[in-house]
């Protein structure tokens, strides 16, 4: 009994982290569109490959080898890419509480939809609960004079969610989380590179948007999708999923903290229905004895 305990509070810390590295991504990618001396593309460069520079280099002193195949694997890495790129683009013109809550609400509706597909038994506490944090995401998207959103952006950051989701599923198939990392974001780098090729007269940055990215890179994107790759196996997708709308929760109190961003009205109630839907869907009905 004691060691399920254990596993348990092992496995809540890592899903701590690695929910909260989520969170911060958004904070820093904010921060460098604020600044106005770099555009996404050159974040997104950035980001990825020190992402890949910072994992093959760890992977090498731990390995001595690289055992990377250009021959396979090449779905996680493009989604890791269309993920980082439609990311970096919305918040060109999006706060980052708001992107997060799209983001992570495009995560769950199609992991929802993978699960079915995969089989996984969809309860009532969990189909309630989606529904009830959709309404809340659909409330917040709605028009409204006191609270404006690009909608073209929006829909930048629906791809991003689609794309994320996507990676998390294929993840879960992943028996070595740091290989599988590494070689995600190495091979994502590539058609980051080729992406990059069309804008190379335009690509821009600063020391402290150098700074940002590589963090974003280094710390919040290449060591916390290691831990997000070692979790994914010891849950299930519907899990995954609802767990991911508590990042966006965080990412609003640190954007309010960091970027001083605002809490609306509209923001403050579609963060509760969001959160109410989470709750809901996180309640387990106990077997009969």
């Amino acid at each position: 009994m004691k060691s399920e305990k254990n596993i348990d509070l092992k496995l809540f810390t890592l899903i701590f982290i690695a929910l909260f590295s989520l969170s911060t991504n958004p904070i820093l990618c904010r921060m460098a569109m604020l600044n106005e001396n770099t555009d996404a593309i050159s974040f997104t460069i950035l980001r990825i490959l020190s992402g890949a520079i910072f994992l093959l280099m760890i992977y090498y002193f731990r390995y001595k080898r690289f055992d990377l195949n250009l021959k396979n694997n090449w779905l996680n890495p493009f989604m890791l890419f269309l993920y980082a790129i439609t990311f970096s683009y919305s918040y060109v013109d999006m706060e980052a509480g708001v992107g997060t809550l799209i983001l992570f609400a495009s995560v769950q509706l199609s992991m929802i939809l993978m699960a079915v597909f995969y089989k996984e038994s969809l309860t009532f506490n969990k189909l309630f609960g989606i529904l009830i944090a959709f309404f809340g995401l659909a409330y917040l998207l709605y028009p409204s004079k006191e609270f404006s959103l690009s909608l073209f952006h929006a829909f930048l950051m629906i791809v991003s969610g689609v794309a994320w989701a996507f990676y998390t599923v294929l993840g879960k198939k992943s028996t070595n989380a740091f290989f599988s990392t590494t070689d995600n974001f190495f091979k994502a780098t590539i058609f980051t590179i080729v992406f990059a090729l069309f804008f190379i007269d335009s690509l821009s940055f600063d020391g402290f948007t150098l700074f940002l990215a590589i963090f974003s890179g280094v710390v919040t994107s290449a060591l916390g999708y290691i831990i997000w790759y070692a979790v994914l196996p010891k849950i299930d997708i519907l899990t995954a999923s609802i767990l991911q709308l508590l990042a966006p929760v965080i990412a609003i109190f640190l954007g309010i903290l960091f970027l001083d961003e605002t809490l609306s009205f509209e923001l403050f109630v579609s963060t509760l229905l969001i959160l109410l839907g989470i709750f809901i869907s996180s309640i387990k009905k106990e077997k009969s004895k």
